[in-house]
């Protein structure tokens, strides 16, 4: 059975950081492209960063030079470092993997 299980979400001021993890199992983790996506109140859900097997990245816009997405084939582990949070990053965080998707954490940036 897969699962994809996000952590590390919650309540941050403007100008903070969080790290986002997302524990796989059930899969081949590192035969996978891996990404993360967020869904704000009343939007739909969008790409923030992508990895594929090989390491290579690929950011929206609006996170680049903020997020960071990184991967930990040996521990089946997906990660988002997130700076600079800004409160239009407030969203539930979600991590993809070929068709699975985890449940999703709540990030939340405001004062």
């Amino acid at each position: 059975q897969v699962q994809l299980v996000e952590s590390g979400g919650g309540l941050v001021q403007p100008g903070g950081s969080l790290r986002l993890s997302c524990a796989v199992s059930g899969m081949i983790f590192r035969l996978y492209g891996m990404g993360w996506y967020r869904q704000a109140p009343g939007k739909q859900r969008e790409v923030v960063a992508n990895i594929t097997t090989g390491g290579s990245t690929k950011y929206a816009d609006s996170v680049k030079g903020r997020f960071t997405i990184s991967r930990d084939n040996a521990k089946s582990m997906l990660y988002l470092q997130m700076n600079s949070l800004k409160p239009e990053d407030t969203a539930v965080y979600y991590c993809r993997g070929g068709s699975q998707w985890g449940r999703g954490t709540q990030v939340t940036v405001s004062s």
